[in-house]
């Protein structure tokens, strides 16, 4: 449930009723590695300043994002419904050394079900759960609720606009969102707005045609 931008933009998936355990436990068995072994570059961009600390990476998948902030030092709690996932991101932990592997804990959660403990993180980040309205605002407001006092929230997701163009993408709008969309449901009292931009990016969509995709990227800080 992360590293999406890496690798396999161009999938067409028959959406299932349920995104549980079962299936992603599928997803991630029909391939040996279903996304690059790359951070995410928005995580690279926004969290390469932060002094490291404790970290959530709520969606660790295969485990690229968690492996980069240990290798900077960050003690990082990763958490996804899929074991099989898991069982690879500490395989892949593994092979980047004793020094990166004990700094991570491996958790299967539900994030539908978990609930993080408050002011926990001094870095909560999620990249690209696309989630529709209801269900992204409970679990964004968990996530925030996990940010320690002058921690950071880092929330990144395919932008709206990205239905505007050939690139594959659900045509379920409710699954896109936008910075503004995310400031608002985060309330201003105790947060300062760092980052909030469509980030653009190239991309090559089935037909081998270059197309510019954006990214919403939103990094808060909990002041208080």
């Amino acid at each position: 449930m992360t590293e999406h931008e890496h690798q396999h933009e161009h999938e067409h998936h028959h959406e299932p009723e349920v995104y549980d355990a079962a299936f992603w436990d599928a997803r991630y068995g029909s391939a040996h590695s279903l996304w690059s072994g790359n951070p995410n570059s928005n995580l690279v961009a926004e969290a390469s300043d932060l002094e490291p600390g404790t970290a959530l990476d709520a969606g660790a998948g295969e485990g690229a994002d968690a492996i980069w902030l240990a290798r900077r030092g960050w003690r990082v709690t990763a958490v996804d419904i899929s074991g099989v996932a898991l069982s690879r991101a500490a395989a892949h932990a593994a092979s980047a050394g004793e020094d990166v592997a004990r700094l991570i804990r491996w958790q299967r959660a539900d994030l539908f079900e978990w609930t993080p403990p408050e002011r926990a993180y001094d870095l909560v980040t999620a990249q690209y759960l696309q989630l529709p309205t209801q269900e992204r605002r409970a679990l964004y407001s968990r996530l925030a609720a996990a940010v320690a006092e002058g921690g950071t929230l880092l929330v990144v997701g395919h932008h709206p606009a990205d239905m505007g163009t050939t690139m594959p993408r659900p045509r379920r709008p409710e699954l896109f969102f936008t910075g503004d969309d995310l400031a608002a449901e985060l309330g201003g009292a105790d947060w300062k707005i760092v980052t909030n931009v469509a980030a653009p990016r190239e991309a090559a969509d089935p037909e081998g045609r270059p197309v510019t995709i954006h990214d919403t990227v939103f990094r808060a800080r909990r002041d208080r």
